[in-house]
């Protein structure tokens, strides 16, 4: 199994049907050193799914001071695939460790 943190969208309903075709069980978490930004989000089926034109997008700052709460799941092997192919390419997938001293992935903006 995965673990996935998610801050914005995924957290959504409809997003987690649309993209796992079930709802996701979920713990709350922190991600240290990071504050969140946004990306314009072009694709059809991504806009569809969320219903919202800009989406968060977390850029490293590495300051113990900017935090990001959220929600760590708990998902499959080809689920993860599924998040990959929702998150447009502003996005990059990365490993982080969290204030649980959970460590999962979690996507953050490129650049």
């Amino acid at each position: 199994m995965e673990k996935l943190f998610s801050y914005g969208t995924l957290q959504l309903e409809q997003v987690q049907l649309d993209t796992f075709g079930r709802l996701l069980e979920g713990q709350a978490d922190i991600l240290t050193g990071y504050i969140v930004g946004e990306v314009e989000i072009t694709d059809a089926a991504v806009l569809k799914s969320s219903g919202q034109r800009f989406h968060p997008a977390l850029i490293k700052t590495g300051l113990a001071t900017d935090t990001v709460t959220g929600t760590i799941f708990t998902i499959t092997s080809e689920e993860l695939a599924n998040a990959d192919s929702y998150e447009v390419d502003d996005y990059l997938r990365i490993e982080e460790s969290f204030h649980s001293g959970i460590k999962a992935w979690v996507y953050v903006a490129k650049g």
